[in-house]
């Protein structure tokens, strides 16, 4: 007996390289460093530029501090020549309390004055090497404290035309005349 076998060779053949799509291939990944380098230098400038406006915001900061401060400076330049003129001139307050009210007022105006020092000491040199951040959070500092001397100072120039204003009613209430 003979036996037949049929054999079926499959024969799976040399790989073949298609040069064109290995090309292309390269060409591709070429073309994904180019766009990914070009992706890092877009996220560098983003970030210098993050960081250049954070300057220009601290920097804007500080001006609008600065700026709030000299209001409040103003404003009591402002009380000075007019609210404590009159308190000062006023019949009503006592020779002794002309030397309180006019060191209570001095003391206020030292403060502003060595604020405004200590503000140009801090703009004009790189005081203790601070960062600009750092800078602005101190003149915000400042700031607040300028508001307080502004609110301390309206308080005080209330309850000194407070005390004028009742020692007057008290003067009229003690010299009417009467008729019985």
């Amino acid at each position: 007996m003979t036996l037949l076998f049929s054999l079926t060779i499959k024969a799976q053949g040399m790989p073949t390289y298609d040069n064109t799509n290995f090309i292309s291939l390269v060409k591709q990944l070429v073309e994904s460093g180019k766009q990914t380098a070009n992706i890092i230098k877009t996220v560098k400038f983003l970030k210098t530029q993050k960081e250049n406006i954070e300057k220009v915001n601290n920097v804007v900061k500080q001006l609008k501090a600065v700026r709030e401060i000299g209001r409040n400076n103003q404003h009591l330049i402002n009380v000075m020549q007019d609210d404590l003129r009159d308190i000062l001139d006023s019949p009503y307050i006592k020779p002794d309390e002309i030397t309180r009210v006019s060191e209570s007022f001095t003391a206020i105006v030292e403060n502003s004055l060595d604020t405004m020092d200590f503000i140009d000491e801090i703009l004009s040199s790189d005081y203790l090497k601070m960062t600009d951040a750092e800078r602005a959070e101190v003149l915000k500092e400042k700031e607040l404290e300028s508001k307080e001397m502004v609110s301390n100072i309206k308080t005080k120039t209330k309850r000194y035309k407070d005390i004028i204003s009742f020692r007057k009613m008290q003067d009229k209430v003690n010299n009417r005349e009467t008729e019985y």
